[in-house]
This record gives C-alpha cells, structure tokens and sequence, in this order.
C-alpha cells in the first residue's frame, strides 16, 4: 500500500497504538492524544480510525480479559502490524527529510 492512503489523524492514532502497546485500545489512545496536543479527541474518532487502520492492514487486534472496572466487558487491544511498521518509518523518513531542508537560520525565526 501507499503512504499516501494515511491520513493526519490514523498517522497519530497508529504512532499512539505503537507507543501504547500491548495497552493499546481506544480509550486510552484518545487520552494519550489528548494529553499530547492539548486538544479533545473523541473515543468514537478514534474507534473509527482504529477499524480503518485494522482494514488496511497496519494494525491487528484482539479482545483481552473481561475486567470487572468495565462490567465484565471485554477490551479490544490493538498492535502495529510489519506494514503498519513499514508505514510509519516511511512518514517518519518523509518529514526527517523535509525538516532537514529547512535552513537552520528560518527555524530560528521561528522561536
């Protein structure tokens, strides 16, 4: 698959998945993401940007233990596939390259 059939938010919903897991699932994702760009997220985006993900083959997902804090019901955790990983190297390889680009002296204009 392309790059480029990953859009802005599944891009920080699968990073979110990789640094999160085994623990990845959709509620404490969109609290991750929440305490990391200080903006709401809703649990239902990221559920449906989780299924996406899982469609396209970068993520894969099972149902972990009942716990008795969600009333017996189970979780969906969520990991990065190898072509979720290729995925996510290739992004971050992208804008590595992009910012190396930028002139040390443009960057400084912007603090």
């Amino acid at each position: 698959m392309r790059r480029s059939d990953l859009g802005e938010f599944e891009e920080v919903v699968l990073l979110a998945v990789a640094a999160l897991s085994p623990k990845a699932y959709s509620v404490v994702i969109a609290e991750e993401l929440e305490r990391e760009t200080g903006n709401s997220v809703s649990t239902g985006a990221v559920h449906a940007a989780l299924q996406r993900l899982e469609q396209k083959g970068y993520l894969t997902s099972l149902l972990g233990e009942a716990t008795a804090e969600r009333g017996g019901r189970r979780k969906r955790l969520f990991t990065v596939t190898p072509l979720g990983g290729r995925i996510l190297e290739e992004v971050r390889a992208v804008r590595n390259r992009l910012w190396d680009r930028i002139v040390p002296k443009i960057r400084l204009e912007w603090s």
